[in-house]
């Protein structure tokens, strides 16, 4: 029975770090993705424009592919998470954020304030059918990873389910203050600042469970 048994935990406890490390690599691809195309895209501006608007244009292909790439991994993350800890909720709740992330991919934003070059400024003058899916999945899946920094939190040691709890309440305050509406410098990046946070929270989380 040990010799049975012995290569079955060694093959799951690898498939296991395989999954984690998925985790570790999303946060990186995503924001490394993001703050390229960011810094070199001509009319995109991080002080006004979310990520999202990446996704129109010529190059639009390259966003989206980061976010369809960023959400399978996710989703790989949510599976390794669930193998490593008790409980379901918290890594249900990322793998939702993981589809959000594709489905955000599937649904273009809408070129607005000036990006892509040509577009007039200021918000769209209407908002099309992918554009309001692309903002639908977009909030689901914010909304399921603070609810998953709270929930995969809870299981793990006192430090990190601080850790946790607050790169969750840091995400939920850069998000609620673009979905406000507000167009301050302040608020874009404060967003874009959030997003690095919970991506991070992912990676050290991803990472943590590997060791264990």
């Amino acid at each position: 029975m040990t010799t049975t048994l012995g290569p079955t935990r060694t093959a799951t406890a690898s498939g296991t770090r395989a999954l984690l490390t998925c985790g570790v690599l999303a946060g990186p691809v995503y924001v490394l993705t993001g703050l390229v195309q960011g810094l070199t895209r001509a009319g995109f501006d991080l002080t006004r424009h979310p990520a999202s608007l990446l996704s129109d244009g010529s190059l639009g292909f390259i966003q989206i592919t980061n976010f369809v790439v960023s959400g399978l991994l996710t989703l790989a993350a949510a599976a390794g998470i669930r193998r490593a800890l008790p409980g379901r909720w918290g890594p249900g709740l990322l793998a939702v954020y993981g589809v959000g992330l594709i489905c955000a991919g599937v649904f273009r934003a809408d070129p607005q304030d000036g990006f892509p070059l040509g577009t007039p400024a200021g918000p769209p003058a209407s908002v099309s059918w992918h554009g309001t899916l692309h903002f639908v999945s977009g909030g689901i899946g914010f909304i399921c990873l603070v609810a998953a920094c709270f929930a995969i939190g809870s299981h793990l040691s006192p430090g990190r389910a601080w850790y946790s709890r607050i790169s969750g309440l840091l995400f939920l305050i850069g998000f609620a203050g673009v979905a406000s509406g507000s167009t301050s410098p302040a608020v874009t990046l404060g967003f874009w600042a959030a997003v690095i946070v919970a991506w991070t929270w992912l990676a050290t989380t991803s990472a943590h469970l590997t060791r264990r």
